[in-house]
Protein backbone atom coordinates (compact mmCIF):
# COMPACT_ATOMS: atom_id res chain seq x y z
CA UNK A 1 0.00 0.00 0.00
CA UNK A 2 0.91 3.67 -0.65
CA UNK A 3 0.89 6.40 1.62
CA UNK A 4 -2.10 7.37 1.00
CA UNK A 5 -3.94 3.48 1.43
CA UNK A 6 -2.17 3.11 4.72
CA UNK A 7 -3.83 6.30 6.07
CA UNK A 8 -7.09 5.21 4.87
CA UNK A 9 -6.71 1.75 6.61
CA UNK A 10 -5.80 2.99 9.78
CA UNK A 11 -9.06 5.00 9.81
CA UNK A 12 -10.86 1.84 9.39
CA UNK A 13 -8.75 -0.64 11.40
CA UNK A 14 -6.90 1.20 13.77
CA UNK A 15 -6.56 -1.92 15.93
CA UNK A 16 -4.79 -4.21 13.54
CA UNK A 17 -2.95 -2.55 10.89
CA UNK A 18 0.34 -4.42 9.06
CA UNK A 19 2.73 -2.78 7.10
CA UNK A 20 4.49 -4.62 4.47
CA UNK A 21 8.62 -4.99 4.30
CA UNK A 22 8.53 -2.16 1.57
CA UNK A 23 8.10 0.42 4.28
CA UNK A 24 11.29 -0.90 6.16
CA UNK A 25 14.11 1.53 7.17
CA UNK A 26 16.51 -1.10 8.56
CA UNK A 27 15.36 -2.98 11.68
CA UNK A 28 12.29 -0.77 11.28
CA UNK A 29 9.16 0.77 9.77
CA UNK A 30 9.85 3.43 8.25
CA UNK A 31 9.59 5.96 11.46
CA UNK A 32 7.91 9.31 9.63
CA UNK A 33 5.27 6.39 8.60
CA UNK A 34 4.69 4.87 11.91
CA UNK A 35 4.43 8.51 13.24
CA UNK A 36 2.28 9.87 10.51
CA UNK A 37 -0.40 6.77 11.61
CA UNK A 38 -0.39 7.68 15.10
CA UNK A 39 -1.33 11.30 14.02
CA UNK A 40 -4.06 10.32 11.61
CA UNK A 41 -5.63 8.69 14.78
CA UNK A 42 -4.83 11.45 16.78
CA UNK A 43 -6.45 13.88 14.23
CA UNK A 44 -9.79 12.44 14.61
CA UNK A 45 -10.30 12.60 18.02
CA UNK A 46 -10.34 16.50 17.80
CA UNK A 47 -12.43 18.92 16.33
CA UNK A 48 -11.35 19.88 12.68
CA UNK A 49 -11.10 23.45 13.87
CA UNK A 50 -7.72 23.23 16.34
CA UNK A 51 -5.26 22.57 13.98
CA UNK A 52 -2.35 20.70 14.93
CA UNK A 53 0.62 22.53 15.99
CA UNK A 54 3.20 19.99 17.76
CA UNK A 55 3.99 16.68 18.17
CA UNK A 56 6.67 15.32 20.45
CA UNK A 57 7.82 11.80 20.02
CA UNK A 58 9.59 9.00 21.15
CA UNK A 59 10.73 6.19 19.44
CA UNK A 60 10.30 3.60 22.08
CA UNK A 61 11.78 0.58 20.09
CA UNK A 62 11.69 -0.75 16.51
CA UNK A 63 8.51 -1.59 14.62
CA UNK A 64 8.70 -5.06 13.05
CA UNK A 65 7.46 -4.90 9.59
CA UNK A 66 4.77 -7.82 8.85
CA UNK A 67 3.54 -7.93 12.46
CA UNK A 68 0.37 -6.37 13.06
CA UNK A 69 -0.13 -2.75 14.75
CA UNK A 70 -2.45 -1.22 17.14
CA UNK A 71 -3.03 2.72 16.69
CA UNK A 72 -4.37 4.43 19.60
CA UNK A 73 -4.92 7.69 21.13
CA UNK A 74 -6.73 9.87 24.07
CA UNK A 75 -7.66 13.54 24.87
CA UNK A 76 -5.74 14.13 27.71
CA UNK A 77 -7.31 17.62 28.05
CA UNK A 78 -9.91 20.04 26.57
CA UNK A 79 -9.38 23.31 27.08
CA UNK A 80 -11.13 26.67 25.73
CA UNK A 81 -8.77 26.58 22.62
CA UNK A 82 -5.97 23.89 22.84
CA UNK A 83 -6.72 19.87 23.16
CA UNK A 84 -3.97 17.55 24.41
CA UNK A 85 -3.97 14.54 22.76
CA UNK A 86 -1.61 11.08 23.89
CA UNK A 87 -1.11 8.88 20.77
CA UNK A 88 0.46 5.51 21.05
CA UNK A 89 2.05 2.70 18.14
CA UNK A 90 2.10 -0.91 20.00
CA UNK A 91 2.92 -4.21 18.68
CA UNK A 92 2.52 -7.07 20.75
CA UNK A 93 1.32 -5.34 23.56
CA UNK A 94 4.42 -3.10 24.36
CA UNK A 95 4.67 0.60 22.87
CA UNK A 96 6.94 1.29 20.15
CA UNK A 97 6.03 4.60 19.55
CA UNK A 98 4.80 7.84 21.47
CA UNK A 99 2.96 10.81 20.39
CA UNK A 100 1.75 13.96 22.21
CA UNK A 101 0.08 16.02 20.08
CA UNK A 102 -1.18 19.97 20.99
CA UNK A 103 -3.98 21.25 18.49
CA UNK A 104 -5.45 24.97 18.95
CA UNK A 105 -7.77 26.97 17.37
CA UNK A 106 -6.58 30.43 16.37
CA UNK A 107 -7.12 33.24 18.33
CA UNK A 108 -6.58 37.24 17.66
CA UNK A 109 -2.98 38.38 18.29
CA UNK A 110 -0.90 41.67 17.52
CA UNK A 111 1.83 39.64 17.77
CA UNK A 112 3.17 38.90 14.16
CA UNK A 113 7.01 37.56 12.87
CA UNK A 114 7.78 36.01 9.15
CA UNK A 115 9.33 32.94 8.80
CA UNK A 116 13.50 33.43 7.72
CA UNK A 117 14.07 33.41 4.19
CA UNK A 118 13.55 30.74 2.09
CA UNK A 119 16.84 28.79 1.42
CA UNK A 120 18.56 28.52 -1.82
CA UNK A 121 18.85 25.60 -3.61
CA UNK A 122 20.31 24.53 -6.87
CA UNK A 123 16.91 23.70 -9.22
CA UNK A 124 15.28 20.08 -8.73
CA UNK A 125 16.73 19.35 -12.39
CA UNK A 126 19.75 20.66 -11.46
CA UNK A 127 20.09 18.37 -8.02
CA UNK A 128 21.52 14.81 -7.56
CA UNK A 129 18.47 12.29 -7.49
CA UNK A 130 19.03 9.68 -4.60
CA UNK A 131 17.34 6.80 -6.44
CA UNK A 132 15.80 3.67 -5.12
CA UNK A 133 18.30 0.70 -5.28
CA UNK A 134 17.40 -3.08 -3.74
CA UNK A 135 19.69 -3.50 -0.78
CA UNK A 136 21.50 -0.42 -0.57
CA UNK A 137 18.90 1.93 -0.13
CA UNK A 138 16.31 1.91 3.05
CA UNK A 139 13.60 0.18 1.81
CA UNK A 140 10.89 2.90 2.35
CA UNK A 141 12.30 5.06 -0.50
CA UNK A 142 10.78 3.63 -3.08
CA UNK A 143 8.12 5.40 -1.97
CA UNK A 144 9.72 8.86 -1.59
CA UNK A 145 11.76 10.94 -4.42
CA UNK A 146 14.57 13.06 -2.99
CA UNK A 147 16.77 15.27 -4.82
CA UNK A 148 20.56 16.14 -2.66
CA UNK A 149 21.04 19.98 -2.57
CA UNK A 150 22.89 20.91 0.34
CA UNK A 151 25.73 19.14 2.34
CA UNK A 152 27.49 15.85 1.16
CA UNK A 153 25.47 12.30 1.20
CA UNK A 154 25.64 9.88 4.41
CA UNK A 155 29.01 8.58 5.17
CA UNK A 156 30.96 10.98 2.59
CA UNK A 157 33.30 12.49 4.99
CA UNK A 158 31.45 15.82 4.69
CA UNK A 159 33.01 18.58 7.10
CA UNK A 160 29.19 20.39 6.53
CA UNK A 161 26.92 20.70 9.13
CA UNK A 162 23.90 21.27 6.41
CA UNK A 163 21.69 18.63 5.10
CA UNK A 164 18.65 18.91 2.81
CA UNK A 165 17.23 19.15 -0.57
CA UNK A 166 14.25 17.94 -2.64
CA UNK A 167 11.72 15.56 -1.40
CA UNK A 168 8.04 14.41 -2.69
CA UNK A 169 5.91 11.13 -2.83
CA UNK A 170 7.29 9.26 -5.51
CA UNK A 171 3.84 7.53 -6.31
CA UNK A 172 1.61 9.87 -8.48
CA UNK A 173 -1.47 7.79 -9.34
CA UNK A 174 -3.30 10.07 -7.22
CA UNK A 175 -2.26 13.47 -7.10
CA UNK A 176 -4.16 14.95 -4.03
CA UNK A 177 -3.51 18.01 -1.58
CA UNK A 178 -1.30 16.28 1.08
CA UNK A 179 -1.46 17.54 5.08
CA UNK A 180 0.37 17.32 8.14
CA UNK A 181 0.71 13.60 7.99
CA UNK A 182 2.12 13.37 4.58
CA UNK A 183 4.75 16.09 5.49
CA UNK A 184 5.94 13.90 8.40
CA UNK A 185 6.91 12.09 6.12
CA UNK A 186 8.43 14.28 4.03
CA UNK A 187 10.46 15.65 6.72
CA UNK A 188 11.47 12.00 8.07
CA UNK A 189 13.17 11.19 4.69
CA UNK A 190 15.84 12.56 5.18
CA UNK A 191 18.62 10.56 6.88
CA UNK A 192 20.11 11.96 10.09
CA UNK A 193 22.31 15.18 8.89
CA UNK A 194 25.16 13.44 11.70
CA UNK A 195 25.59 10.52 8.66
CA UNK A 196 26.85 12.33 6.20
CA UNK A 197 30.17 13.37 8.92
CA UNK A 198 31.05 9.81 8.80
CA UNK A 199 33.65 7.63 6.56
CA UNK A 200 31.87 4.65 6.51
CA UNK A 201 28.30 3.36 6.82
CA UNK A 202 27.41 2.97 10.41
CA UNK A 203 23.63 2.83 12.13
CA UNK A 204 21.66 5.65 13.08
CA UNK A 205 18.42 6.46 14.27
CA UNK A 206 15.40 9.30 15.55
CA UNK A 207 15.62 9.09 19.39
CA UNK A 208 12.91 11.94 20.05
CA UNK A 209 11.27 14.13 17.61
CA UNK A 210 9.80 17.70 17.72
CA UNK A 211 7.76 18.92 14.86
CA UNK A 212 5.82 22.09 14.76
CA UNK A 213 3.12 22.79 11.71
CA UNK A 214 3.12 26.61 10.26
CA UNK A 215 -0.92 27.16 10.20
CA UNK A 216 -2.74 27.81 8.00
CA UNK A 217 -0.95 25.51 6.09
CA UNK A 218 0.06 26.18 2.60
CA UNK A 219 -1.72 24.38 -0.35
CA UNK A 220 0.97 21.60 -0.85
CA UNK A 221 -0.25 18.76 -3.92
CA UNK A 222 1.18 15.09 -3.53
CA UNK A 223 3.02 16.39 -6.98
CA UNK A 224 4.52 19.14 -5.82
CA UNK A 225 8.37 19.10 -4.34
CA UNK A 226 9.01 20.87 -1.15
CA UNK A 227 12.56 21.98 0.45
CA UNK A 228 13.88 20.59 3.14
CA UNK A 229 17.42 22.20 5.32
CA UNK A 230 18.62 20.28 8.09
CA UNK A 231 21.76 21.89 10.06
CA UNK A 232 23.25 20.16 13.11
CA UNK A 233 23.68 22.01 15.83
CA UNK A 234 25.88 20.15 18.42
CA UNK A 235 27.35 16.28 18.27
CA UNK A 236 29.00 14.51 20.74
CA UNK A 237 29.35 11.17 22.60
CA UNK A 238 27.39 9.31 20.28
CA UNK A 239 24.11 11.82 20.15
CA UNK A 240 22.96 14.71 17.49
CA UNK A 241 21.33 17.58 17.89
CA UNK A 242 19.35 18.74 14.27
CA UNK A 243 17.14 21.37 13.31
CA UNK A 244 15.45 21.25 10.07
CA UNK A 245 13.02 23.18 7.97
CA UNK A 246 10.60 22.26 5.46
CA UNK A 247 9.18 24.51 2.91
CA UNK A 248 6.93 24.53 -0.21
CA UNK A 249 8.57 25.02 -3.62
CA UNK A 250 6.57 28.70 -3.68
CA UNK A 251 8.47 29.51 -0.49
CA UNK A 252 6.23 29.02 2.25
CA UNK A 253 7.50 27.51 5.34
CA UNK A 254 5.39 24.33 6.51
CA UNK A 255 6.87 23.08 9.26
CA UNK A 256 9.96 23.34 12.06
CA UNK A 257 11.26 19.74 13.46
CA UNK A 258 13.88 19.09 16.11
CA UNK A 259 15.70 15.58 16.08
CA UNK A 260 18.24 13.79 18.94
CA UNK A 261 19.22 11.30 17.06
CA UNK A 262 21.50 8.07 18.08
CA UNK A 263 24.81 7.32 15.98
CA UNK A 264 26.49 3.97 16.40
CA UNK A 265 30.03 4.82 14.81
Amino acid sequence: MDFFELLEQVERTPEALTIAPDWGQGRTVFGGLVVALVYAVMRSKVAAQRLPRSLSITFVAPVTPGVPICFEAEVLREGSAVSQVLGRALQNGQVLTLVQGSFGAPRASSVVVQAQPTPVLKAVGDSQELPYISQVTPEFTRHLAMRWGLGGLPFSSSQSREMGGWVRLRQQERVKTIDEAHLLGLVDAWPPAVLSLLKKPAPGSSLTWTIEFIQPLSAVTSDQWCLYRAEIEHARDGYGHIAATLWSAGGELLAISRQTVTVFD
